[in-house]
């Protein structure tokens, strides 16, 4: 498919604008880099002087270097062993913001009647609040295990498996459409890394809708929206 820059740095393709907002009923996004500007893993890794090791398999990962996900974010939490539960605190209090547009398009999209799906490969104790401060309506992440304060490198199972990665964010976006009663062609999702194609491919193949934030090349090259300058909330200048 051919790519339209149809305003500088906010690029379409497979459609023809404007799209019909009403016609939506859910929104996905992923968290680190797409709704906030951090990516979270590679700060709290600051706190023990490994942000450069860590960012580096974060960057390869996103990219698509590193295929298994699964794989990676356990390499990069092990890395973590020994970081206390206060280090996380300041990364959320000092280094965490909302990136911009988040909150218009969260409202816009709430206004309109949708519901807001958060679903990240990150860390529930930045997700939740992150999805509490914008009234999100539903939130997977992956949680870190911590004792006594402190870290221990390892992650926790929760109820629906073990890691939120590109294959659980597909199914959890389809999972929700399920029980919203909706088809996928109904939702939007949202990313900038290669984990995230699973779920906005579940979208964009069913007739629904992907959108690349500030993206890595071969997110932007598969999205049928991709913004690359300005906020998450340019992409209403393709809905109305």
């Amino acid at each position: 498919m051919n790519l339209t820059e149809i305003s500088p740095g906010l690029v379409i393709q497979g459609f023809t604008p404007p799209l019909a907002l009403a016609n939506f009923k859910l929104i996905a996004f992923d968290m680190d880099s797409t709704l906030i500007n951090i990516e979270c893993i590679d700060e709290i890794a600051d706190a023990v002087g490994l942000k450069a090791e860590v960012a580096a398999i974060t960057e390869a990962t996103m990219r698509g270097e590193i295929a298994d996900f699964k794989t990676s974010l356990r390499r990069r939490v092990a890395l973590l062993n020994g970081v206390s539960v206060a280090s996380m605190e300041r990364v959320y209090a000092e280094r965490l913001q909302l990136n911009p547009g988040a909150s218009e398009l969260v409202a816009a999209c709430k206004k309109a009647g949708m519901k807001v799906l958060l679903v990240s490969g990150g860390f529930t104790f930045f997700a939740d609040r992150v999805a509490a401060r914008l009234g999100i309506d539903y939130a997977k992440s992956n949680q870190l295990e911590a004792l006594n304060g402190v870290l221990t490198g390892r992650l926790l199972d929760q109820p629906w498996g073990d890691i939120c990665d590109g294959e659980e964010k597909r199914k959890t976006l389809l999972e929700t459409c399920t029980l919203l009663g909706i088809q996928p062609s109904q939702a939007i999702a949202m990313g900038d890394g290669a984990n995230d194609l699973p779920m906005m491919g579940a979208c964009s193949d069913a007739g629904g809708l992907s959108v690349a934030y500030h993206a890595k090349p071969k997110v932007r090259e598969q999205a049928m929206v991709a913004i690359n300058a300005g906020g998450l909330d340019r992409l209403l200048e393709v809905l109305v």
